[in-house]
């Protein structure tokens, strides 16, 4: 490859960010939505960076048995790390939270998972009365005050009014209960099939709903890898 090609490579090349929390679909990230973003990103010559909160995990849960492991266990709520969890699915290429700037990156992508609902806001116990972490808030804002797009999927759209702003269109797929508690906190949610993605042009919001309705991983891989694409393209 000559110079100038190399250098027409390097600036055409999109680094995006990955806030991921934790590792686990229980109490964590999902997985295999984490897995999937990383494959289509390194097809489409993306580059990437894991990012998580430096903090206590919310919950920890037993993913054989499904049951919560309590803070006197070992291995409780209160001896585990999101980032130190989440560092085992990004093979320990991982920043703390507060170390992470938004200028450094094109976009950002949150992979769902309960870890959304419990470790970056209080949505799993509280609904629509939830808040968010303060830090994951300031941080995938300020992408949205510089006009970058923002990739979410599965349960986080469902914090998308108190993550971002309201009123902004997105989907966690066919949840009427979800969707319930999205539109009382000021979301416009559009119904959407596993496959697809919602595009929200003017605030730049792509979403899709891969597990809350995938039942295989290839349907999960459909609606991710066009969200991917979406977020490149609009970055």
């Amino acid at each position: 490859m000559g110079v100038l090609n190399y250098l027409r490579v390097k600036i055409m090349t999109k680094k995006v960010a990955l806030l991921i929390a934790g590792c686990g679909v229980y109490d964590g990230a999902e997985i295999y939505e984490t897995v999937l973003t990383l494959l289509r990103l390194d097809e489409q010559n993306a580059d990437y960076q894991f990012i998580a909160p430096d903090k206590p995990l919310a919950q920890v849960i037993n993913h054989q048995t499904g049951e919560e492991v309590s803070d006197s266990q070992p291995g409780g709520a209160a001896s585990r790390n999101l980032l130190v969890e989440a560092a085992r699915l990004a093979r320990g290429n991982i920043i703390a939270l507060s170390a992470a700037n938004p200028a450094d990156y094109d976009a950002v992508i949150l992979p769902g998972g309960f870890g959304v609902a419990k470790n970056f806001s209080t949505f799993a116990s509280e609904g629509a009365d939830c808040s968010v972490d303060s830090d994951v808030q300031a941080f995938v804002q300020a992408f949205y005050k510089a006009e970058k797009p923002i990739g979410l999927m599965c349960i986080t759209p469902a914090i998308t009014a108190k993550l971002i702003q309201p009123g902004i269109l997105c989907t966690v797929g066919q949840d009427a209960a979800v969707e319930g508690a999205m539109t009382s906190m000021g979301s416009l949610h559009k119904s959407c099939p596993v496959d697809a993605i919602v595009v929200d042009k003017s605030h730049k919001v792509i979403s899709t709903p891969a597990y809350m309705l995938a039942t295989r991983i290839t349907e999960a891989k459909a609606g991710i890898f066009k969200l991917v694409d979406k977020v490149l393209e609009m970055a």
